[in-house]
């Protein structure tokens, strides 16, 4: 049954928005238990406060809110680029732009990748209000952000360069094997794509993410020695352990491993650890660059005040920064778990390793990714799919783009709940790993701690949470936890 291009492009515009539709619908009820919820439930009552429990529905209520509003701007922005044709449009303009330079049609790689520089620069600009609201004005008014402004852009720009250094190359590797693989390219491409992703993984955290953030070996002490002892006992090969100061733009908390056979990191953010301070020089360059941000906004603002009324309140401000100071460190005492408290979580990451969940995501990712290039070789040459959208060629990353983002779009929102499901099996089965460990009464106090630290909700509505939630909500793993003791 042939599908003509009209009844391709209404379809994926009507199931766009049926999407939304069902995503909106999810939010809402979850915004309604964060404004009915009020009191800390019978479950809690020992362990979580009147006031934490407040701050935490509120905190979840305004992100519930912005959510809102970003999605449906989010949502219209899409329908209304498919609308005017903005993606042929921004395809005509890359060879315009390239044609300036002599290079013409054959030239279908640097075209592609000029198009997605095009792209990436629209969707840094109408991103970043969303993104300035949502740290300084949603996560400030929540105690979490950390990051000044001039930190926020030159993180951001960081960002941008280095995402592009790697995006681009692999973009056009890619293309280039299409190009060149015959009719058994989707296999060659799969292949490349395995290769890269297993690299990627391999040097991110060495190479990459400390372009962003500083990694401290963690001290000598009871801490590290009693990480290393767990992580000999089931024979996890720790290579290296470190601290990383995530503290510089949240106060939120993680842990992770990476590393592949006998090259295995653990990374600490320095928010989960409630005794660690960074070492004298790290802290000194943090402070410099914390002073030069703050220095610049510190300029502007005198430039803006009277001399005479900056003289006059000198004292009182002084004496405000003191008390706030003073006030911040005593918080920052109360975040973070014990060393017994850190000692649980980092068994149940490490339950991931010995029960093979990160082999099997790995697994379970190399197939969807062969099978979904494998029907990719199969609809490339549908010339209707590009027809649709309004085009009158058929470059191969247009196409890439119509069908997995588009055409996929039904078979990704199934693969995507039932990845949801998995990752929460996952993390129950991680928490019974760690309770035969004779971790459980240590996990329940971090996941309280961890919960109150991070303004989590504890009252989830079931459609919400079974939907989105890939880490079961606290109640439910409290609850799992006793029964497996």
């Amino acid at each position: 049954m042939e599908i003509s291009d009209v009844e391709i492009f209404r379809s994926v515009l009507v199931f766009l928005w049926i999407v939304y539709g069902w995503e909106t619908y999810l939010s809402y009820r979850q915004r309604k238990i964060y404004r009915t919820a009020t009191v800390v439930p019978n479950e809690l009552e020992k362990v979580l406060d009147q006031e934490t429990f407040e701050k935490a529905r509120l905190y979840g209520l305004d992100k519930s809110n912005f959510g809102f509003w970003s999605n449906l701007y989010s949502q219209i922005e899409s329908t209304f680029i498919l609308l005017i044709g903005g993606l042929p449009w921004l395809w005509t303009k890359s060879g315009k732009i390239l044609a300036r330079y002599d290079y013409g049609p054959e030239y279908e790689i640097t075209q592609s990748i000029v198009f997605t520089l095009l792209a990436t620069l629209f969707s840094v600009v109408t991103s970043l209000p969303w993104s300035l609201y949502s740290t300084f004005v949603i996560e400030e008014k929540h105690g979490f952000n950390k990051q000044t402004l001039g930190f926020f852009f030159k993180d951001q720009i960081k960002k941008i360069v280095v995402m592009q250094c790697i995006a681009l190359p692999i973009t056009a590797s890619l293309l280039y094997i299409i190009k060149i693989g015959g009719d058994y390219f989707f296999i060659y491409v799969w292949l490349f794509t395995l290769v890269m992703s297993l690299l990627l993984v391999t040097i991110y955290a060495d190479y990459i993410a400390p372009l962003f953030d500083k990694f401290t070996p963690l001290p000598d002490g009871e801490l590290r020695r009693n990480i290393e002892k767990l992580a000999e006992s089931i024979n996890f090969p720790l290579k290296k352990l470190y601290v990383v100061d995530g503290s510089k733009r949240s106060s939120h908390s993680n842990a992770y491993f990476y590393g592949f056979f006998k090259n295995k990191r653990i990374v600490l953010f320095d928010t989960l650890l409630e005794d660690f301070t960074l070492p004298d020089d790290d802290k000194k360059t943090d402070e410099t660059e914390k002073k030069e941000t703050d220095d610049s906004i510190k300029e502007e603002s005198e430039d803006k005040a009277k001399g005479d009324e900056v003289t006059e309140k000198s004292e009182d401000d002084k004496t405000t920064k003191d008390d706030e100071e003073k006030t911040e460190a005593k918080d920052r005492k109360k975040v973070g778990c014990n060393n017994e408290e850190v000692l649980a979580v980092l068994s149940h990451e490490l339950g991931h390793w010995k029960l093979n969940h990160v082999l099997k995501n790995l697994v379970i990712s190399q197939v969807n990714t062969f099978l979904c290039f494998m029907m990719f070789a199969m609809l490339i040459n549908r010339k209707e799919l590009f027809t649709a959208f309004g085009f009158n060629t058929q470059p191969t990353l247009i196409g890439l783009l119509i069908i997995f983002q588009f055409v996929f779009s039904p078979y990704n929102e199934i693969l995507s709940f039932c990845m949801t499901a998995l990752s929460r099996k996952f993390e129950f089965q991680a928490d019974a790993f760690a309770k035969k460990l004779q971790r459980a009464t240590a996990l329940r106090s971090a996941l309280i701690k961890l919960n109150k630290d991070n303004l989590g909700f504890p009252i989830s509505d079931w459609l919400f949470s079974t939907w989105h939630y890939s880490h079961p909500p606290l109640i439910e793993r409290l609850n799992a936890l006793e029964k497996t003791e």
